[in-house]
């Protein structure tokens, strides 16, 4: 069993900052890509950020420049500091993470936190 565990959402005002952080637990044989989406109201989910377990990451154009996604592998953590936060920044924010567990053999399986409301406004 894998579990994701996002914190750091809240309510900020235009142009500040916050940090969310995910940290994956359970029976994880390595961790590959981590990242987080994002779900605003009536709309769709959406990228925002991946990072591989090589560093190497990918970025919505949306946030591009604003935001920084991080790990720490030592941790199974992923992080995604947000500045200079827009009121279309506001939504339900998800961690990723696609993890290898062992059960007699390696298998990689998708899975999702339960999400952080992260709101922008005055």
């Amino acid at each position: 069993q894998v579990q994701l565990v996002e914190s750091g959402g809240g309510l900020v005002q235009p142009g500040g900052s916050l940090r969310l952080s995910c940290a994956a637990s359970g029976s994880i044989f390595s961790i590959n890509a981590m990242g987080w989406y994002r779900q605003a109201p009536g709309k769709q989910r959406e990228l925002v950020a991946t990072i591989t377990s090589g560093g190497y990451t990918n970025y919505g154009d949306s946030v591009k420049g604003r935001f920084t996604v991080s790990r720490d592998n030592a941790k199974n953590t992923v992080y995604l500091q947000m500045n200079s936060l827009k009121p279309e920044d506001t939504a339900v924010y998800f961690c990723n993470s696609r993890i290898s567990v062992y059960s007699g053999a390696t298998r990689e399986y998708n899975y999702w936190g339960q999400g952080t409301q992260v709101t922008v406004s005055s």
